[in-house]
């Protein structure tokens, strides 16, 4: 081959290059694994199913079986709210789980399995009933909760309020400082009680709207979760990110259809 088919042959072959690359690098990346950034909210365990918002301690190790059975890792909640924030790649299959309220089962019943697993939690609790309530902890015991490293105690509103009714009844005022109070105190609390400084808060019954969500922005609130029932995408809003809520009812087979996954 001379020179000049030679410089022929190179140049066909560059161009046919630049029309193949973008296809092939296509190719790629829909034969990777779509990342997958699930969070599940929990908020009452035991043996038995004593009302509608418990998961039988049984039915919960069940779907964390099922989990590492299908390749998910179960994550800090904080590092999908890292990804989100800098919209940076994760792998596939990440899951977060959190419970909200601070119901006597965290401690009694759920305790046990995390420090077997070693699993990572967020308990999100209002603090009006922490020592107060009869169904709730005392602040010792979310505080050995705290000294396992496992649980990242965060906030749920001061006493788990319904914004929307809260909203009809008070003076538009009025209603201003409640929300407020709602947000703020249960920071202060938890720094008070725990040394925790509390930036990431559960919406009570899964209620935000623009309002809520810029006072909590200003209140210092990093991230905020409702319980719509879908994945988080990289499109959603910080201060309403989306979770699953998770009833007894719904076994493996319903975390399963929430996953996408299937069950043979």
């Amino acid at each position: 081959m001379n020179g000049s088919a030679f410089r022929l042959w190179c140049s066909s072959l560059a161009a046919a290059l630049v029309l193949l690359l973008p296809a092939a690098l296509q190719a790629c990346r829909a034969a990777e694994p779509a990342a997958t950034l699930t969070i599940l909210a929990y908020h009452r365990f035991g043996p038995a199913v004593a009302d509608s918002m418990t998961v039988r301690t049984a039915t919960f190790e069940a779907q964390l079986h099922f989990l590492r059975a299908r390749g998910y890792a179960i994550v800090p909640l904080r590092r999908l709210i890292r990804a989100r924030q800098d919209r940076t790649a994760l792998p596939a299959k990440l899951v977060a789980l959190s419970v909200d309220d601070g119901h006597r089962t965290v401690y009694t019943d759920l305790l046990p399995v995390v420090l077997r697993e070693k699993i990572p939690v967020t308990l999100f609790i209002y603090p009006s009933a922490i020592s107060n309530a009869a169904y709730a902890m005392s602040w010792q015991q979310l505080a050995e909760l705290h000294d396992t490293g496992l649980f990242d105690i965060q906030a749920h509103t001061y006493w788990h309020p319904n914004f929307k009714t809260e909203k009809r009844r008070l003076t538009p005022d009025a209603y201003a400082r409640f929300v407020q109070l709602q947000l703020e105190k249960p920071r202060q609390v938890l720094r008070q009680k725990l040394g925790v400084e509390a930036d990431l808060l559960a919406w009570p019954f899964g209620i935000y709207d623009e309002e809520l969500m810029a006072a909590a922005h200003a209140a210092g609130y990093l991230a905020a979760f409702s319980i719509d029932a879908r994945q988080v995408s990289m499109d959603d809003e910080l201060l309403a990110l989306p979770r699953f809520l998770m009833l007894d009812s719904l076994g493996v087979a319903g975390l399963a259809h929430r996953l996408g996954e299937t069950i043979k």
